[in-house]
């Protein structure tokens, strides 16, 4: 396996992003072949690792994911892989999960990967190393390679956070002044996505020379390792939603995760990518049409006059499966009130009604038991998800997809709608458009 290293740090937003992506700018510079990966759920981070690295970066989830499809994941030719963690190293849910609580740490552990602390050093000088040697010795089998400083304010400062850790005896990589690298604005859900970030080339190049100038490339690449080796089975394959899929792909729904494209074509299917925002409907010859989430709250006036999109989705949906999720639920529904309080009708080929003009934080991982068939997936399948926006639900009248439980095994409300088309009058037939709040990662193997 490809020898890698885990980006971490005791908490978000420590700087874990800017200097993963300075650090993979800088590698790239090298002319290493860097391949990125993030630690648990997320949409905005990756894309902005494939930008910098060249390469698409997959998603490696301890809850969601078994050790066998990790490990299938991370199985590619690499001179180094570079995992970034979100939240804390040891952050996760309190019942764990296919593997484990969905803690940057439990793929640390799994993939034999040595951490790379981010400390951000603000306000405190030697008590950093304090922070750092508790969570050196937090995990046995999570061993920390070093730390890289951020926000160091001055040469004085530097000198006094470094006495800290040569105490520790831990390793400083690099140190980061104040104001150095790369600003994301933050829009919305959380930072803006990759294909919107103005002059991103320009960033990301100033971030690496950035990471190259204040830390040690060459002691960075040498802490790398790779564990044992691979699992000892091959993870079953991903069931794709049809043979051909219509995916929704613009602005308005691009959230989906790059291992299940890569599953859907491994397994024979074929994508057939149209635009809602640009009035474009699903080609003809597909058998099912997947809407990923996104932002169409965002786009909800311009989805609401697509009249040729609205019409060519209700044919397709008399006799094929279309699927919804998050955003592509909500695109879905019958109506959606945005941020200003203003309705514009959606598809309507469910009924639900969402509303954006007091937002509610809906965050956590999802384990589904279908109550209904969804593309791809029969009824009493269990699927192991995660869930993320601020919508309220009006009306829900659709029967429902799924028992829907969180990461403690608490029912949630969520449960996802379905109905048959009156054409078809049979679901399993075709004709049934279904819908979640969840983004599908995996099918559950326990």
């Amino acid at each position: 396996m490809t020898p890698g290293l885990v980006i971490s740090g005791a908490a978000s937003g420590v700087g874990k992003t800017t200097f993963t992506l300075g650090l993979m700018a800088a590698l790239r510079a090298r002319d290493m072949a860097v391949q990125p990966f993030k630690c648990g759920p997320d949409y905005i981070d990756p894309a902005f690792h494939t930008v910098a690295s060249g390469r698409a970066s997959f998603n490696l989830d301890g809850w969601a994911m078994s050790a066998e499809r990790m490990h299938a994941l991370a199985d590619r030719t690499a001179d180094i892989a570079l995992a970034e963690g979100s939240m804390g190293l040891f952050d996760g849910v309190a019942v764990p999960g296919e593997t484990g609580a969905g803690a940057s740490a439990d793929i640390a552990a799994l993939m034999g990967w040595p951490v790379i602390l981010v400390i951000d050093v603000t306000g405190q000088a030697q008590s950093a190393a304090a922070v750092a040697q508790g969570l050196a010795r937090f995990r046995a089998d999570v061993p920390i390679a070093g730390v890289v400083l951020n926000n160091v304010a001055s040469p004085r400062h530097d000198t006094l956070v470094r006495a800290g850790f040569a105490q520790a005896g831990i390793a400083v990589l690099g140190a980061l002044p104040r104001q150095v690298g790369i600003e994301l604005p933050s829009r919305h859900l959380g930072l803006v996505q990759a294909e919107e970030t103005a002059d991103l080339e320009r960033l990301l190049s100033e971030a690496g020379k950035a990471v190259s100038q204040y830390c040690d490339l060459d002691a960075i690449v040498a802490a790398a390792r790779s564990g044992a080796g691979h699992a000892s089975a091959p993870p079953p394959p991903t069931r794709p939603p049809g043979a051909r899929i219509a995916l929704a792909r613009d602005s308005a729904f691009s959230f989906v995760y790059p291992h299940l494209i890569e599953g859907w074509r491994s397994a024979g299917a074929t994508i057939l990518p149209f635009s809602p925002l640009a009035d474009e409907v699903p080609d003809d010859s597909a058998d099912c049409c997947w809407l990923p989430g996104g932002y169409p709250e965002l786009h909800a006036g311009r989805l609401a006059g697509n009249d040729r999109l609205r019409s060519g989705l209700h044919r397709f949906a008399q006799t094929r499966a279309v699927h919804g999720e998050c955003g592509g639920y909500m695109a879905l529904g019958a109506g959606l009130v945005d941020a200003q309080g203003q309705r514009h009708q959606m598809l309507g080929l469910l009924g639900l009604e969402t509303s954006f003009a007091k937002r509610k934080m809906n965050l956590g991982y999802r384990l589904a038991e279908l109550s209904a068939p969804m593309p791809g997936f029969e009824v009493g399948t269990r699927l192991r998800g995660h869930e993320f926006h601020y919508a309220r639900i009006l009306s829900q009248p659709d029967a429902p997809l799924a028992e829907v439980r969180d990461a403690n095994g608490l029912v949630v409300a969520q449960t996802g709608s379905q109905r048959k088309s009156a054409a078809s009058g049979h679901a399993a037939a075709g004709g049934q458009v279904s819908g979640t709040f969840f983004h599908l990662i995996a099918e559950a193997s326990q």
